[in-house]
């Protein structure tokens, strides 16, 4: 037990095993080339010479945990990867055309797009975007959400309030259906960052990173330009792993309840503190995690660190049951992890850990390795997006009925 802070001191077989866990959650690399390979296709598409868009600059990019390197397996082969990606127009601003004329000339070449690749399940609409579901073999869908610049006008009003404009030269507004003003021209869009928040995600463990990047550099006698960001995996990007698998297994029957992945990423990455090992981080994060939730006359406050304006916890005023089943589930898990973090045998962690990251995951984790041949967890591969090869996705035409996805951050 640190008698400072009051985190255990976990063992060193613990970290091999949370390592090896880590490791067993990642997405295999085919599934994350497959997804950088459909979205860069679909970019490519929308910039082909009798494209109806490419004369407004589309920029299609992942966000959201793929875009973090904090993406896990599903559950189990029923469910989806949710590939959330924009298609950022650059040479159209939000006084030009109504987020619904923009939405609707995005759909038309997804539409165009999906025939061409002969996909049979039809394109769908979401509240801010349209949807493409692939077939069996890629297991994932993909959300395209339309999307202009919004920099400028996410300074001005960032410093107004005297609030951080550090992150909002990347600033985009976004459509939704759902808003008053979606069907006429108007410089009101619901606004979003998600290039700015991963950038703050990422100097959150920037120093981390770094040195990982250095040692492995070192280790393969080659220059840190010649390692790949995708071989460097750190503390922070393997903590939220674990906590959100934890989630995910807790609230299996509560789905509306559980924490958001926004949030759990979040309150992470505020919480730490540069720890250098995988345990470490994880304890010292679940401690720290609960300082980061404000209060305030209307509720509760989590701000979007690139867009203070924006917080996620707005739901929890009007369901306060979010909040409970929030810290209910971190009390859980820093029970669970603690408890497991002190033991000394791998079996029996992961019999420890088998109730609240699952049977498989903690069994294939307790079988990767014998205590007698520890591997350096450094030279793990990472799940941020290798770069891909082709830009033309090869998926079956076999439908495939997706399932609700299980992550976002």
């Amino acid at each position: 037990m640190n008698i400072q802070t009051g985190v255990p001191r976990p063992s060193t077989q613990a970290e091999d095993f949370l390592e090896d866990l880590v490791e067993d959650l990642q997405v295999p690399v085919s599934r994350i080339e497959q997804a950088e390979r459909s979205y860069k296709s679909l970019g490519g598409w929308l910039h082909r010479p009798n494209s109806t868009v490419r004369d407004l600059d589309p920029n299609v990019y992942v966000q959201g945990s793929f875009r973090l390197g904090t993406t896990i397996k599903p559950l189990n082969d029923q469910e989806e990867y949710d590939i959330d990606s924009v298609c950022e127009f650059g040479r159209v601003g939000k006084g030009s055309l109504s987020q619904a004329e923009l939405k609707r000339r995005l759909g038309v070449e997804v539409e165009a797009y999906r025939r061409s690749q002969n996909m049979t399940k039809p394109m769908r609409e979401g509240r801010r975007c349209w949807v493409l579901d692939y077939a069996d073999g890629a297991q994932f869908h993909m959300d395209i959400v339309p999307a202009v610049p919004n920099g400028r006008d996410t300074r001005l009003i960032l410093e107004a309030r005297r609030m951080d404009p550090r992150w909002a030269a990347t600033a985009i507004g976004i459509t939704d259906n759902e808003v008053w003003n979606y069907m006429i021209v108007s410089d009101d869009w619901p606004r979003s960052n998600p290039k700015g928040y991963a950038d703050w995600f990422r100097s959150r463990m920037a120093v981390a990173f770094a040195r990982r990047k250095q040692r492995l550099a070192e280790s393969a006698r080659a220059s840190v330009e010649d390692i790949p960001d995708y071989k460097v995996r750190t503390p922070l990007q393997a903590a939220v792993m674990l906590l959100k698998r934890h989630r995910d297994m807790m609230f299996v029957d509560r789905y509306s309840d559980r924490p958001i992945s926004v949030i759990v990423t979040t309150l992470a990455a505020h919480a730490y503190a540069g720890e250098e090992t995988i345990a470490g981080a994880l304890l010292s994060i679940l401690s720290r995690m609960e300082a980061y939730v404000g209060r305030t006359n209307d509720g509760w406050l989590i701000p979007n660190p690139a867009d203070p304006l924006e917080n996620f916890a707005d739901k929890w005023g009007k369901h306060p049951e979010r909040a409970r089943a929030f810290f209910e589930w971190l009390g859980a898990a820093r029970r669970d992890f603690g408890q497991a973090a002190v033991l000394l045998e791998r079996k029996t962690i992961a019999d420890q850990l088998a109730g609240s990251i699952g049977h498989g995951a903690a069994h294939r984790a307790e079988a990767r390795r014998s205590l007698d041949a520890p591997r350096p967890g450094l030279l793990r591969t990472a799940i941020v997006p290798p770069a891909a090869a082709s830009a033309t996705p090869s998926f079956g035409s076999q439908a495939r009925v997706p399932t609700k996805p299980r992550g976002y951050a």
